[in-house]
């Protein structure tokens, strides 16, 4: 029995549809998705409270309001191979393995990886793939993507993400300065790029080589 099934409900109710999420399938993945599993356990208590959870290594797992928005800006297909950059708990890469083909999902952090890789594959996502490297320069080896979203806040979007993502394809990324940005949508039509903003936000940096410095 899931203990955590009415507490999933109420998140989606109140926190995210009552904001307007509207797409039938990102509320379908967020209310199946069990992210207490996704957080440490002394933290469990505060797993579907509307706010980011400290995961270790000055990570977060972002609000749940925060990951179904941007997953309904993504506007993710069945057909669709998608890069998630910043795989931190692996809670967002789980919400894209309900909705895509298959998800590539990046970590700087080798024991964030393997923990995120250890809980995804327990709860069976066969589809979702984890591998440790610089978010910021992609994932080459799978390239282009269909669409690629992007956990933690670039000082400008990273040249090496618009150039692996596929025609049609799309970006979600925050983007600003260390304290303060901005959801960005990056819509491709061959080579030419359609920058949308949305909402104000707050992330932790993205740290690499077309990021922020450590």
């Amino acid at each position: 029995m899931d203990t955590y099934e009415n507490e999933r409900e109420q998140m989606v109710t109140h926190q995210i549809a009552s904001k307007g999420v509207r797409d039938e399938r990102v509320l379908a993945a967020m209310r199946k998705v069990p992210r207490h599993r996704f957080v440490p356990m002394d933290a469990r208590p505060y797993a579907y409270v509307d706010s980011p959870v400290r995961i270790g290594r000055g990570q977060t797992i972002s609000q749940p309001f925060i990951v179904a928005l941007m997953t309904e800006l993504l506007d993710v297909q069945t057909e669709h191979r998608v890069l998630d950059v910043g795989t931190g708990s692996g809670y967002q890469a789980a919400i894209l393995g309900e909705l895509a083909a298959e998800v590539f999902s990046i970590e700087r952090h080798p024991e964030l990886a393997e923990t995120a890789e250890e809980i995804l594959s327990e709860l069976g996502y066969e589809n979702v793939q984890v591998v440790v490297g610089d978010g910021t320069r992609g994932y080459a080896p799978a390239a282009p993507f269909d669409r690629i979203i992007v956990a933690a806040a670039a000082p400008s979007v990273p040249q090496a993400l618009l150039d692996q993502l596929a025609s049609a394809g799309r970006l979600v990324i925050p983007v600003g300065p260390r304290y303060s940005q901005r959801l960005e949508v990056w819509d491709r039509q061959e080579a030419r790029f359609k920058r949308s903003t949305n909402i104000p936000v707050v992330f932790v940096p993205l740290i690499g080589e077309e990021g922020w410095e450590d």
